[in-house]
């Protein structure tokens, strides 16, 4: 619990300020910001962190009933997006949803999304490398919001 006392101008100030929570899959990018689930009430939340939050747990639903062949993949609606192998999510207040990984060719890819055009489709996809365990990307995205 922090004991600090701000002023009414420190405090509106510091709501002010945009947040940003980043994770990857290969636990490099993790954001200290990141708020555990449920931290605190919706209502405090960005549209951003909300959308953020339940995202990660749709993923590791999904995740829960793939076998170790398989990883989460999302598929993008409305353009050429196409399937994206998840390697990293991350959000920026106060309205935008933010997905890194790579696409079908392999190539580096990050889609920026505002949330209200926030329309996924999970995907079980074969992992990329056939000798290492599959990547559970839910697992470390939920890690990171409860390390704080």
């Amino acid at each position: 619990m922090d004991d600090e006392i701000a002023t009414s101008a420190e405090a509106y100030e510091a709501a002010a300020l945009p947040r940003r929570c980043d994770t990857h899959a290969d636990g490099e990018a993790a954001s200290p910001k990141a708020d555990a689930l449920n931290s605190k009430p919706v209502a405090q939340k960005s549209p951003a962190e909300w959308a953020y939050e339940r995202l990660i747990l749709y993923i590791q639903n999904f995740e829960e009933t793939l076998d170790n062949e398989h990883e989460v993949a999302m598929g993008f609606t409305g353009g050429d997006a196409g399937v994206l192998r998840i390697e990293g999510m991350g959000f920026f207040d106060p309205d935008m949803i933010t997905y890194y990984g790579t696409d079908q060719s392999g190539a580096k890819t990050q889609l920026v999304q505002h949330i209200s055009q926030l329309n996924v489709m999970f995907r079980a996809q074969p992992k990329a490398v056939q000798q290492e365990p599959a990547t559970r990307i839910g697992f470390r995205l939920a890690q990171a919001l409860a390390k704080e």
